[in-house]
């Protein structure tokens, strides 16, 4: 009995430790409804984009719509666990440039701006996928 005492007692005290989770990003995206409304519209605004919309042809964009939810979810501080690929292993052979990266930038500031997401919320959300940057391109 007194190691199960001493063994609740020792993981009450770890947990009292751990920093809460920061989820102020994913409240202000609108949770994980708001996140699936900016990626929809997001993808939407690819679909019209001649700058980048061939590297979505013949994709499962129902998957892709999955997995980049659960990614920005995670990023935002969200309750979601991505499952996907590695950025590297999804880009493999696609090639992709600068300009391109910079055109899905825009058009996820687009959907953002559409679903009324604060400057500072996106800028925020901005920060946190930029490292995926040099995961994407030229792979």
């Amino acid at each position: 009995m007194r190691m199960l005492v001493l063994a609740l007692a020792l993981s009450l005290a770890a947990c009292a430790q751990q920093p809460p989770k920061d989820d102020s990003l994913y409240l202000a995206l609108g949770e994980q409804p708001g996140i699936t409304r900016i990626v929809e519209g997001m993808l939407l605004n690819i679909a019209r984009d001649a700058r980048i919309v061939r590297h979505f042809e013949n994709i499962d964009i129902v998957r892709l719509r999955d997995k980049l939810v659960e990614q920005i979810c995670v990023e935002a501080g969200g309750p979601c666990t991505y499952t996907g690929d590695s950025m590297e292993e999804s880009h493999k052979g696609q090639h992709l440039t600068p300009s391109d990266f910079n055109a899905l930038v825009e058009n996820l500031q687009d959907a953002m701006d559409a679903q009324g997401v604060a400057v500072p919320a996106q800028n925020r959300l901005l920060a946190r996928l930029a490292p995926m940057r040099e995961q994407v391109i030229d792979r």
